[in-house]
């Protein structure tokens, strides 16, 4: 076939230039140059058919993958040829019927319902592969057609486009092959979710064939979200049954993972949210309840950070997840921090147990559940919760853990140590309503450290008042402040009495300590009158009269209950110094004239309380350091027995501490204590209400007793509230209203 040149956009019909003639020419002429009789070169009558014939050929031999006779350079010319001379609807027309006619020619071999769905996986791939493959070739010799008619008429299709449609249409409509595809599909990925190993790249290969044909949504993700949520639904059931909680919490996560690798190889990006959310929902959401009640409680109560962490991180993707854990752990601290709490029997370990308790829980709400705010909030509202179920108690035992800590002070922690456990112990105080009732153990135990000199750190003790002062303010640490000033002004005043004593004369040399305590900042002690010894007695005098002449006007009154002795012991075996309370001292002394004495004489001789002598006996008789013998032997101390001087008392060390039965608090003074909270707190009452009504005038009962609440610092029954309003009433400081009898005056 004889080739044709592409005819001419423009034809030249006449020229005009200067032509110079030696003859002819003159100056300022010229002659024009015209060529006539010019015509078009016309194609030859069979060049369409012709040319059409040859690239049907090309086309015919990509489809069944021959090699073309004619070069690619000589095919896209002639498609260009075509396309100028007006032909190139007549050529899209043609290519659209060879490539469809090719297509439903090969529709038959996905038909045979014999086939096997990998067979016939595999076979659709290949197919769409060359297809694919093949309308690249197509359309870079049509190329010319594809940039010009194509894209200036409107109504039709790029050829690449063209080749989808057909393949979607011809191939992908038919509802077998569409069924069989799909169900392939879900059944290699059925497989994968199984744990056998599949082909990925046929499934990608085959996904991507559904998205470029824009049919992935409709035909493949739909009922692939279907199965997946039917398989996971069943999943979740069997295994909630049949797996512990830290075991099925593994089992989602390892899930979660594989669906995420699933859409990084082969799944569309598109299909995640729906495809995560329905795994979370099927295995997590629909299981929280049954979750948390099986497995929440033992995770917490073994520490299992990883699995907790597991948990929260699987909670945090459903909806109402994060809501319900952190509901049922602060379900869980009240349930454990009631148990530490409520049981006397623990009372001795109560706080210890506490802060280590507070301490974990703190490093869960930390390391499990990030830091949340809303678990943080929920941690403090449950400690505060169990805390305050058992009224005073815990406020009292915290004063008294308080009192070991500050009297061991370095010898069981360094300086740091003991300030992060201060730290700690200030958020327990936090938690407790009865802050009166700390206060009022706190300074009776503080007196005694003061007092006896039992406290390890002053450093500690000030940073302690520091912080009692900086979470209550002022005029809670106003009465302990004031203490540690007394004891600071007796120093000085100590100083000078010293200087004092070198001008008197004293019977016997007695290194005499006097500490003059400020009656409105210590506790109340009740009045002791015991004998002592006439030189004791005389040091008092002196002491007495020294101090009323600095300051008149003043009373002083002795507490011999809160003093301590130092006595140097001669015994056969060597000499020692005995650290013993004012009533041990007593009792040691008149072993002085004699070496034996009845329980009566005794008693007779140092006028003690017979519940005091008696421990205090007991303490020097019956403790590990027995100066003393007991007859007849025994731990108690009854009326009729005897006390000897213990001559063949011995012991390794020289300074020795026999156990002060004033250190130990008895259950008065304990009940003296908690009366005297429930005193004051009568009398703060008392005042709220008058405070309230002088304001108001007249206020209903509910009202006041809102105000109340929202003014007492310590937790109060409304029956304890109406009673002081009653009592108000008989004293004329109010005044019921005698039409509503819930409504009161102020009486001015």
């Amino acid at each position: 076939m004889a080739h044709v040149a592409s005819p001419k956009r423009f034809g030249l019909t006449s020229v005009t230039y200067p032509y110079a003639s030696p003859q002819l020419h003159r100056p300022g002429s010229a002659k024009k140059l015209i060529i006539k009789n010019f015509e078009k070169p016309k194609l030859p009558d069979n060049y369409k058919q012709q040319t059409w014939e040859k690239l049907k050929a090309a086309v015919v031999a990509i489809q069944t993958s021959k090699s073309i006779s004619t070069s690619q350079e000589e095919l896209y010319q002639a498609v260009e040829n075509l396309c100028s001379n007006r032909m190139a609807a007549f050529l899209y027309e043609n290519l659209r019927d060879l490539c469809e006619s090719y297509i439903k020619e090969n529709v038959h071999q996905f038909l045979p319902e014999s086939m096997d769905s990998i067979y016939f996986l595999k076979l659709m791939n290949e197919f769409w592969q060359d297809h694919c493959r093949q309308m690249i070739m197509i359309r870079s010799i049509f190329l010319f057609l594809d940039r010009t008619y194509i894209l200036q008429t409107p109504g039709i299709i790029s050829l690449w486009d063209m080749g989808l449609d057909m393949f979607r249409v011809n191939i992908l409509s038919n509802s077998i092959i569409q069924t069989r595809t799909v169900e392939g599909l879900l059944l290699i990925i059925g497989q994968e979710r199984n744990g056998q190993t599949v082909d990925r790249s046929l499934l990608k290969n085959l996904l991507r064939m559904l998205l470029d044909l824009q049919i992935y949504q409709e035909v493949f993700e739909i009922h692939f979200l279907k199965t997946t949520e039917e398989l996971y639904a069943a999943e979740g059931q069997r295994l909630m049954q049949e797996l512990e909680v830290p075991l099925y919490l593994k089992h989602v996560d390892r899930r979660l993972n594989e669906e995420w690798e699933r859409l990084l190889q082969y799944l569309d990006q598109a299909t995640k949210k729906p495809l995560i959310q329905c795994v979370e929902k099927q295995l997590i959401g629909e299981h929280l309840t049954a979750i948390l009640q099986k497995g929440l409680d033992q995770l917490l109560t073994e520490r299992r950070i990883p699995d907790l962490k597991l948990m929260y991180d699987l909670f945090s993707r459903v909806k109402n997840g994060l809501p319900q854990l952190c509901s049922h752990f602060n379900q869980y601290i009240k349930k454990q921090g009631k148990v530490i709490v409520s049981n006397p029997e623990k009372d001795k370990t109560m706080v210890q147990e506490l802060l280590e308790f507070k301490d974990e829980m703190d490093v869960i709400v930390n390391q499990c559940f990030q830091k949340n705010e809303k678990f943080l909030n929920t941690l403090k509202e449950a400690f505060e919760n169990f805390v305050n179920q058992r009224p005073n108690k815990p406020a009292e035992l915290i004063a008294k853990f308080l009192d070991v800590k500050l009297r061991a002070g370095n010898k069981e922690s360094t300086e740091e140590e003991l300030e992060m456990l201060l730290d700690k112990i200030m958020v327990l105080f936090r938690y407790i309503h009865g802050k009166d009732v700390f206060e009022a153990f706190y300074k009776k135990d503080l007196a005694k450290r003061l007092l006896v000199g039992k406290s390890a750190s002053v450093d500690a003790e000030k940073s302690m008042l520091s912080k009692l002062k900086q979470e209550c303010g002022a005029a809670f640490t106003s009465k302990l402040e004031g203490m540690f000033k007394d004891m600071e002004i007796s120093k000085e005043l100590m100083i000078a009495f010293k200087q004092h004593l070198v001008n008197v004369k004293m019977p016997a040399s007695i290194d005499m300590t006097v500490n003059v305590l400020t009656m409105g900042y210590w506790p109340s002690y009740p009045p002791i009158e015991v004998q002592m010894p006439t030189y004791m007695i005389k040091y008092q005098e002196v002491f007495k009269k020294f101090y009323l002449n600095k300051h008149s006007g003043r009373k002083l009154s002795w507490q011999p209950s809160l003093g301590y002795c130092v006595l140097r012991a001669t015994f056969p075996n060597g000499n020692k110094e005995l650290q013993v309370s004012l009533f041990q001292a007593l009792v040691l002394l008149l072993f002085n004239k004699k070496d034996s004495y009845s329980f009566e004489e005794i008693k007779q001789s140092t006028a003690i309380e017979d519940g005091e002598l008696k421990r205090t006996l007991q303490s020097l008789a019956c403790g590990k350091a027995r100066v003393l013998h007991k007859n007849p032997r025994g731990k108690d101390v009854e009326d009729d027995d005897k006390f000897l001087y213990n001559s063949d008392f011995k012991n390794k060390l020289y300074r020795i501490k026999i156990n002060q039965i004033q250190m130990k608090e008895t259950q008065e003074e304990q009940s003296i204590t908690q009366e005297r909270v429930f005193q004051d707190r009568q009398y703060q009452i008392d005042a709220a209400i008058v405070r309230i009504m002088k304001t108001r005038k007249t206020s209903s009962h509910n009202m006041l007793i809102t105000e109340l609440y929202e003014q007492l610092k310590f937790p109060v029954k409304p029956s304890e509230l109406k009673k002081r309003v009653e009592s108000l009433i008989d004293r004329d400081y109010l005044q019921r209203d005698q039409e509503n009898t819930n409504q009161y005056h102020y009486v001015a």
